[in-house]
């Protein structure tokens, strides 16, 4: 029977969701309840009856458990980009784990030991990518910060903890010139105005810092002042960039990069690969997580000197790049061009001569290779959130190599496509979660499937 909206009922939370919020169950019925913790006695106002589970809104912690923490971030809970903060680290990996370990087993069917998670080195100050949208504040000043959840209302944060502070701080600096010589801001009701977001990268590493304006045009009024001024606060600037989105639309850049000043790019290693990265690069956020994550990698992949690895969505090669001494040939794919010519660059700047990148769709080029002949001995796929297309694992099964190695920011799909490559002739050995977002409710994890003899 539907519980009436607005109905309080008294809840213990016994576990967490994937999506972060609490669970407790009231006469057989989950219900879900955010910014909560396990063990948490409450009582929670009923929002929305869903039938077999109803969402829940916090309406008073009773007695709350150990793990439950107060958060440091004074916009956590209308920002929405955190949805661990009130959690103890200790309780945010176990149940990062979990959910692991339940989506291998409840989506895949797959019955293997899920080894623990593999903690962030950091937990706080760890993104070396920075993305704000601007707009005015309630005073009528510039202001960056982050949208709240399901909205594009802008919700003003001056220090985000998941970002190293120089990062705020230049924020903080660019909005402050923004508002001095009365630059417009982008509008997404009038399609007018000129600034949309900003967008800082830092290497981990090297400490060098690229300063990117999302704009909705060509050019910057003022641009030889603020790069000046800017490089004088900020010694770290290596390059300064315009990215030009004249579109409407959600997605944040566009395909043109101006640089302003530097070039356009800045270096940085992982693994010990070099890279150089634009606004355009993917690279994964947290360096110091992954090069856990990659570590891992490596490990399952177990190459010796005589093998071949393909390394399918392979991004900027720096997988693949960082086993390619352990292996006689690299194959790499990746669909996106400039990510396949960054691939090469670093690949020459190694002095990986045993390293060839093709710039395809991996289902069409892992089918082609496979129909060439290909017997790589190991397979790694590191495909987007959505997963593999069945394709691919068509093509990798083809190929029968010894192992695959999963890497996957998503364990639903990892599971899905494991299940797929079990039903095909591979076993499943291991999974490792690695935590390279703490304080979120994104886990990564790396999954270990054999050659079934």
């Amino acid at each position: 029977m539907p519980t009436p909206k607005n109905t309080i009922l008294p809840l213990t939370i016994e576990s967490l969701s994937s999506d972060g919020s609490g669970v407790g169950h009231y006469e057989g019925k989950a219900v879900f309840v955010p910014y909560t913790a396990p063990g948490d006695r409450i009582e929670a106002r009923i929002a929305k009856d869903m039938g077999r589970y109803a969402f829940g809104i916090l309406e008073k912690p009773v007695a709350l458990s150990r793990q439950h923490i107060e958060p440091d971030c004074p916009v956590y809970r209308p920002c929405g980009g955190c949805c661990f903060r009130h959690l103890s680290y200790e309780a945010e990996a176990q149940a990062k784990e979990g959910f692991v370990r339940d989506a291998l087993r409840r989506i895949g069917g797959l019955d293997l030991p899920v080894l623990p998670l593999l903690a962030s080195p950091l937990q706080q100050r760890y993104r070396n990518k920075v993305q704000f949208p601007v707009a005015l504040d309630a005073g009528g000043r510039v202001s960056a910060g982050f949208y709240a959840p399901r909205s594009h209302r802008l919700v003003p944060c001056d220090d985000c903890r998941l970002q190293p502070r120089p990062l705020n701080e230049i924020a903080g600096w660019i909005c402050n010139f923004l508002q001095q010589n009365a630059i417009p801001l982008y509008s997404e009701q009038t399609h007018t105005g000129l600034v949309r977001h900003i967008f800082l990268r830092q290497g981990w590493h090297t400490g060098q810092v690229l300063v990117c304006l999302v704009i909705n045009g060509r050019s910057l009024p003022r641009a030889q002042e603020f790069c000046e001024s800017l490089t004088v606060h900020f010694p770290a600037v290596r390059t300064v960039v315009l990215n030009v989105n004249r579109q409407k639309t959600n997605v944040i850049t566009g395909a043109e990069c101006i640089p302003l000043y530097g070039p356009g790019y800045i270096e940085d290693t992982l693994c010990g690969v070099p890279v150089q990265l634009g606004p355009l690069s993917f690279y994964q956020v947290n360096t110091p997580g992954a090069e856990l994550l990659y570590g891992v990698a490596k490990q399952f992949a177990a190459l010796r000197p005589g093998d071949t690895l393909l390394d399918l969505y392979c991004g900027m090669g720096t997988i693949g790049l960082s086993m390619v001494r352990e292996c006689k040939k690299l194959i790499g794919v990746e669909i996106v061009p400039e990510a396949v010519e960054s691939a090469r660059r670093n690949a020459a700047a190694m002095g990986a001569a045993n390293a060839r990148f093709l710039c395809a769709d991996a289902g069409r080029a892992a089918a082609q290779l496979a129909a060439e002949g290909l017997t790589p001995s190991v397979v790694c796929l590191d495909p987007p959130r959505k997963g593999c297309d069945e394709a691919t694992l068509n093509a990798v099964c083809k190929m029968a190599p010894g192992r695959v190695v999963m890497v996957s920011c998503n364990p639903a799909t990892a599971a899905r496509d494991c299940a797929f490559l079990a039903a095909h002739g591979y076993r499943a050995v291991k999974a490792q979660p690695v935590d390279l977002f703490p304080r979120t409710k994104h886990v990564e994890c790396v999954i270990l499937m054999v050659k079934a003899e």
